[in-house]
């Protein structure tokens, strides 16, 4: 009968290879389906075998968890065959992950464990060492078990460094400093966050540059750790060079691609080519030996393009989600066999780059690179979630649930990408391109409410953001309000309240202005004990305006001063710096310094204009023209005024064309979102530990995203008007 079963498994290949993926599972199932009793051993095989094509040819997890559950049976009753047993664990844990079956998950690999524990411990020993603590470390992120999560990670990188993997090791030293990110920090534990950072570069190092160039899954995985923990700690700048490493790799990458590419395309133009019969023996000569040149050069390129830990045993499945039926090409492996676990697929790290590069450019006024980076990163995405079957009118309750994570992936970064969209559109004033961005993101978040949970306290700070910059302060504010509420996020909270602080400001009455002193207050009095530089940064700003509008001028330069040094030193953040600049030199005019007035004024209204920011600019303008006036300086005056009146008619074109969008009332509108969330409970299990592979802290906006419209700003800095019996608008 073992002949009978080769057959099979033969047919099964040939079917296999053929892209008849139906008929090889049949071929296979044959053999578990027979009357007549094959070997325990011939029956496991087959079953791995099905159970390995449903899992990279469809999504029937379900089909494959059956015939590995009773392969674990069989074995059972089978003293040696380690190696069957481990890939049997292996591959059972990962249809548990993919149904979100957590608790037999973890079971299954704490008997795969005590399995390795048994055996004499050489190299493949301590491989499936590495590969069954991976996968039990991210079903103990999912439950939220960091500190055991890391203990077994420790672990795997405790087998990987005593059979001298310097790949296995960064693996899980990237993974250690991964799961450090997540947690909740203190003095403690920022320590234990920059020892697992340095071991990290520790064992980078450790690997010859020429294996460094076949781990690119590691190379983007590390890089992108270090720029999250950057972003933590608000050290923008440290941060940068990693940006650029990580987009000169793309760049190389997509290269290598491109002429991986081409050259298949030439070699099967030269087969079709000699294929002919009636081919001259000397032209056939020529085409042969340029099939071989070309052969080489295509062998070479693609063991450079794919990683070199991907060799053998390339049907184990990722470790950390069922996304499988891709090319290795269009993989980032991020550890040898039997691990070959990815982070995020290739699409989806491409476009966190991308994402990364919009919010490092972003504060800096690079809005073009900004442009071009959004319209690529949502290009990836809507491409990818055609894939996962989610085009117009699909909601969360038609996912399957193996679909759920990897949908997850896709639409949080769709969503970032849209929210720096909306940021980008405001700066420049562009508030019907705003208002589409941002219905886009409400429709998104009403469609999948629960897969983006986490987006909805966003969307409330950007209809705050959207309301300020058309004048609507008191919905702003609302709105922001909201959002401070319902988010979970420290941050978030902070700058949500600073944003109302100051939206409240801008209302002007007495009311508001004690309503934003009892949200800007108790930050204040704080925020030297909780907070990163975006959010001193912003509680400066609303603080000074808090000050100038109780007349203590002296008291809000010295604040805004200091706001100033962080937003331009240590953020570079040029927007906030603009803005801070326009205050700074309309308290410097409000004091009668009038050459520090006319200086800093001059430097916000450069900046202004970089970032096209028409409200600022008008706000610069009218203090300018203040200025002019108070020294006599009748010329200057009647210019500067002239483009002020230009830029402020431009404006008020804008804010009518959005004010008359059917948009405009449905996103300022003093209603929360209300959504239908569907099976919330078995989504939030799957989404559990999304934040494990996409969310590590990407800030939500970097700085204050949006100026004080012209309004606004006479009413609340124009200090010094009525003495000087100047005209507000």
């Amino acid at each position: 009968m073992e002949s009978v079963a080769e057959g099979l498994w033969g047919l099964a290949d040939y079917h296999e290879k053929k892209g008849e993926i139906g008929k090889a599972v049949k071929c296979l199932e044959a053999i578990c389906q027979s009357h007549v009793s094959f070997l325990p051993i011939v029956e496991v095989k087959t079953r791995l075998r099905i159970a390995t094509l449903l899992l990279r040819h469809s999504q029937n997890v379900t089909h494959a968890k059956s015939h590995l559950e009773r392969s674990q049976l069989l074995l059972n009753s089978i003293p040696s065959c380690f190696d069957l047993k481990c890939r049997t664990y292996a591959l059972l844990s990962q249809c548990y992950h993919l149904v979100g079956a957590i608790p037999p998950q973890k079971q299954i690999l704490y008997k795969a464990l005590q399995l390795t524990s048994a055996v004499a411990p050489d190299v493949s020993v301590k491989l499936w060492c590495c590969n069954f603590n991976s996968q039990l470390a991210n079903a103990l992120i999912i439950e939220g078990d960091y500190q055991n999560s890391i203990s077994t990670l420790e672990s795997g990188y405790v087998s990987a460094s005593q059979i001298c993997y310097p790949e296995l090791q960064m693996f899980f030293a990237a993974s250690i400093l991964h799961v450090r990110l997540l947690m909740q920090w203190d003095d403690q534990t920022a320590v234990e966050v920059e020892q697992a950072l340095n071991r990290c570069d520790q064992v980078w190092d450790t690997i010859p540059s020429e294996r460094r160039a076949h781990c690119l899954g590691l190379l983007f995985y590390n890089e992108l750790s270090h720029i999250f923990y950057r972003l933590r700690i608000s050290d923008y700048k440290n941060a940068v060079k990693h940006v650029d490493n990580l987009d000169a790799a793309i760049k190389q990458d997509t290269n290598n691609m491109s002429q991986l590419q081409q050259l298949t395309l030439e070699l099967n133009a030269l087969n079709q080519s000699l294929s002919r019969s009636d081919i001259p023996p000397r032209e056939r000569s020529a085409l042969s030996a340029r099939h071989t040149r070309v052969q080489g050069q295509l062998t070479s390129m693609a063991i450079a393009t794919t990683s070199s830990t991907s060799a053998g045993n390339d049907y184990l499945e990722p470790t950390y989600f069922g996304n499988t039926r891709r090319a290795l090409q269009d993989k980032l492996l991020l550890a040898p066999p039997p691990i070959n676990g990815e982070w995020l697929p290739k699409s989806a790290v491409y476009a966190l780059v991308d994402l990364i590069v919009i919010i490092f450019g972003r504060p800096k006024g690079n809005f073009k690179e900004c442009d071009k980076r959004i319209q690529s990163g949502m290009h990836i995405i809507e491409e990818e979630l055609v894939r996962l079957g989610i085009t117009d009118g699909v909601r969360e309750v038609d996912l399957q649930h193996s679909a759920i994570w990897m949908a997850g992936v896709y639409l949080m970064l769709l969503m970032q990408f849209l929210e720096n969209k909306v940021a980008v559109d405001l700066t420049r004033s562009e508030f019907l391109e705003a208002q589409e961005a941002l219905v886009q993101m409400k429709n998104w978040f009403t469609r999948f409410p629960t897969i983006l949970q986490a987006c909805e306290s966003i969307i409330e700070m950007l209809r705050g953001q959207y309301a300020h910059s058309v004048g609507c302060y008191n919905e702003a504010a609302f709105h922001y309000v909201v959002a401070a509420k319902i988010t979970e996020s420290k941050s978030m909270q902070i700058m949500c309240q600073a944003y109302a602080a100051v939206s409240y400001l801008c209302i002007g009455d007495a009311e508001s202005s004690s309503q934003a002193l009892d949200l800007i207050g108790p930050l204040y009095r704080m925020k030297d004990s909780f907070i990163g530089l975006r959010e001193e940064a912003s509680i400066l700003f609303a603080y000074g305006l808090l000050l100038m509008k109780q007349q203590d001028l002296q008291e809000a330069r010295n604040r805004l001063a200091k706001g100033l040094q962080i937003a331009h030193v240590q953020m570079g953040n040029l927007q906030l710096v603009s803005q801070y600049l326009t205050i700074l030199g309309n308290l410097a005019l409000a004091l009668h310094d009038t050459g520090q007035a006319r200086e800093i004024l001059r430097s916000s209204l450069t900046l202004a204009k970089k970032l096209g920011d028409i409200p600022t600019q008008i706000w610069v303008l009218f203090v300018l023209t203040g200025l002019f006036q108070q020294l006599g300086e009748k010329g200057n005056e009647m210019e500067n005024d002239d483009y002020r009146r230009k830029k402020f008619d431009e404006l008020q074109k804008r804010l009518a064309d959005a004010r008359s969008s059917i948009h405009h009332i449905e996103l300022i509108d003093k209603v929360k979102l209300e959504v239908q969330r569907f099976h919330e409970h078995d989504m939030k299990r799957t989404m559990a530990g999304q934040s494990m592979t996409v969310n590590l802290d990407i800030p939500e906006s970097v700085g204050l995203s949006t100026p004080m419209p012209v309004a606004s700003s006479s009413r609340l800095v124009d200090l010094d008007t009525r003495r000087r019996g100047k005209r507000k608008f």
